[in-house]
């Protein structure tokens, strides 16, 4: 008896999967998504503002976001570029190699062929 119920419960998968194949569903209707206007220009407190100066023969080149300070990228006229960034308070910057968080995903190997 187990065996006939298997047979019987594969022969039921495979006429719904007949059914399933002749007969697809319609999709679901999606509204589109409006996109942005194009003869208004973007909003100018979205948009970063840099400023770029020369100092000594360094290119300093700000960037604010909001009127906030985010960083100020320094490029120096012999050597590699760093960045400023202020810390909490905004009186002080730390020095920086990249814009890098330094974070990390782990990425192992699980399963190899």
């Amino acid at each position: 008896m187990w065996g006939l119920g298997m047979v019987l419960s594969i022969a039921v998968g495979l006429a719904s999967a007949q059914t399933s194949r002749n007969e697809a569903p319609p999709p679901p209707a999606f509204e589109p998504v409006p996109d942005a206007p194009t003869g208004q220009p973007p909003d100018p407190d979205l948009e970063p503002q840099v400023t770029i100066t020369q100092q000594g023969g360094e290119t300093h080149e700000e960037v604010r976001i909001g009127g906030e300070l985010k960083f100020i990228r320094v490029t120096p006229q012999h050597g590699r570029t760093y960045y400023l960034i202020p810390d909490g308070s905004g009186h002080n910057f730390i020095r920086r190699d990249s814009l890098d968080s330094g974070v990390k995903v782990p990425m192992w190997v699980l399963f190899s062929w």
